[in-house]
């Protein structure tokens, strides 16, 4: 049970240093922390909802994710071949797509989120 716990406890060391390492080589990851910190200051002065902050929530998780499987699979290409490769090319761009679609996608839900309470902010002016 012991060695069970402590392989577990492992684990959780090994995606801490997922987290250094995405944060300490990926301008782009640093700039979504930043963003995620504005979301969540900006939801708790806008005292939003519970069911938008699992939106919220879920949007900043989905681009996070996307980050680290981008991170993830362009480490893995450079550690194969560095020099120039067409496949390679195309794989690091459809990594790189699929954060702009998890982005994108994070904004929409952030215009539906916090666009109805600044409207009433702005109105009320």
């Amino acid at each position: 049970m012991r060695a069970l716990l402590s392989a577990r406890l492992r684990s959780f060391r090994y995606a801490f240093a997922g987290l250094r390492t995405l944060a300490a080589t990926q301008p782009n990851f640093r700039i979504h922390m930043v963003a995620t910190v504005v979301v969540f200051v900006a939801g708790v002065l806008l005292a939003l909802p519970r069911g938008d902050w699992l939106w919220l929530t879920a949007a900043v998780c989905s681009v996070w994710l996307a980050e680290a499987f981008n991170t993830s699979l362009e480490f893995l290409a450079d550690a194969v071949t560095t020099a120039p490769h067409p496949m390679i090319g195309r794989a690091k761009d459809c990594a790189a797509a699929a954060v702009l679609i998890s982005a994108i996608g994070a904004l929409i839900v952030a215009g539906f989120v916090f666009g109805p309470p600044l409207l009433v902010i702005v109105e009320a002016r």
